[in-house]
Parts: structure tokens; sequence; C-alpha cells
């Protein structure tokens, strides 16, 4: 064998287990590809002040916790504002990888949903129209027709007590046609999570709305996904959000629209 000849084949076999090598590197930096997953999130599209539109761009205590804990935990998100009523069946079909959107924390979700801990405590009002005298509070509510958004803790509350209270239920896709309602007088009181409803009437000056009595059944909204699915993403949400409460940056975010 000339020289020439085993220089070709010295310079085949290292380019053959430069091939190889180059192989396993490859597969090796890509991995599963769940490091560089983007999660679909959903967020109520008209829920202020936990998730809005203002001038182009969604804000509000759900947007803005969320952006916080995905830059604390280094994870990436796509944004999915939709109607409230939409959410809980896209994440059960598997369309959403996980949902902020003041959803109620309850025994009945829990059997299709995994929450994260609470991230904010609510409760119910009751909300008439400003000239309404007619009604001061629960006790009030015998005969009244009220208006509620499907799949809220209101309509639940409403859902339940209608036989007692002999409620007359109006069903509404998003909150600002409810609030129109009671405004119009075409509805005598609506059940509503005291922040928003507080927020409302706090920056709208125009609003024709005032709550009465006390906030009702005391609830936890939670972050959610599937049950049994994206457990990571739960996780990190939680170590978030202990993170941006330990540095102030929770009470910030919330101190903005409701106070603190």
């Amino acid at each position: 064998m000339n020289k020439r000849s085993l220089l070709s084949i010295l310079l085949a076999s290292v380019m053959s287990i430069g091939l190889m090598t180059g192989c396993g590197a490859s597969k090796s930096d890509t991995g599963s590809g769940e490091g560089n997953k983007k999660y679909v999130i959903a967020c109520d599209a008209k829920f202020a002040p936990f998730s809005f539109e203002d001038s182009g761009k969604y804000k509000g205590i759900d947007v803005e916790l969320l952006d916080a804990i995905s830059k604390e935990e280094n994870f990436e998100y796509e944004l999915k504002p939709m109607d409230f009523n939409g959410i809980i069946p896209g994440l059960t079909a598997n369309q959403l990888d996980g949902a902020i959107a003041a959803i109620t924390i309850t025994d009945e979700r829990k059997q299709t949903l995994d929450f994260s801990d609470g991230y904010f405590v609510s409760g119910l009002s009751i909300v008439t129209n400003n000239d309404n005298t007619s009604i001061n509070g629960v006790n009030d509510l015998n005969g009244k027709s009220v208006s509620i958004k499907k799949g809220t803790a209101g309509a639940k509350f409403a859902e339940d007590n209608e036989s007692k209270y002999g409620l007359n239920l109006s069903y509404f896709e998003d909150s600002p046609s409810m609030f129109q309602a009671v405004e119009n007088g075409n509805t005598d009181f609506l059940m509503e999570d005291y922040p928003v409803i507080a927020y409302k009437i706090k920056v709208d000056n125009g609003a024709k709305l005032k709550i009465v009595g006390d906030k009702l059944d005391a609830v936890n909204y939670g972050f959610a996904v599937k049950k049994g699915e994206n457990q990571d993403l739960l996780k990190k949400f939680n170590e978030g959000l202990k993170k941006l409460k330990e540095s102030g940056k929770y009470d910030q975010i919330v101190g903005q629209y409701i106070g603190k």
C-alpha cells in the first residue's frame, strides 16, 4: 500500500469518528426539548383588574403576576386571552397548558384540574344600581332578578340559592355586559368578585353601581392545569409565587390595582 492510499484511509477514519461524535453531541444538546417549551396560558379577556386590554396590550394582576413568575422561573409562554367560559374546557381538551384567570379553587374543579397554591383571596359582592334602595344585603334578595357570568363563583352562588330566594337568573358571557344589565335596570343586582367590582367602581366615574352588604363566601384563586398534566409548570408557578411574596413584588403588583 503506497503512502497516498494509507493517508486516504486515515483521513476517512478521522472523518467517520468526527461524524459519529457530532451526531452524539447534537442529540445531547437537543435533549427532550422540555427546557425550551413555550407554554400556552389562558387569561380571561375581560376581567379587570385581573386581566384586560388597554391600548392594545393586556394588563392586570393575573397578567403581571404571570410575567413576573415566568422571569423568576425562566420559562416562556404565549398568553391567550379568551372568554372565561371556554378556559376550563380548553384545559381539559389539552388546548391549553395552563390558565391564570381568577379561577376559584373548588372541590368540583379539582376533579378535572390541578391548582397552584392560592394566589389571591377574594369574596363575592352583591351589587345594585345606584338608585336601588330595596336591596341592602343578602336578606333582601327574595324574588329579585340577578345578572351572573357563566362558570363563575357568582353564578354558582346564585344557582345554589335560586330556590331559597326565588331568584330569576340572567346569564352573560362577560363582565361588561353583566354590569350594563344592572346599570340599565334590566336586572335588580349582580354577583361579582369583590376586587373586580371594587376596581370597576374606582376607575369608572360613570359607573352607576354600588356594593351593598357584606362580602360572601371567601374564596382562593389558583393557577390551573389539566389534572395530572404540566406538573412542571405548576411547580414553577408555586415557586415563583413564593419568591414574589418574599421580595415584596407581589404586594407591589396587587397594590397597583386594588391596594393591599
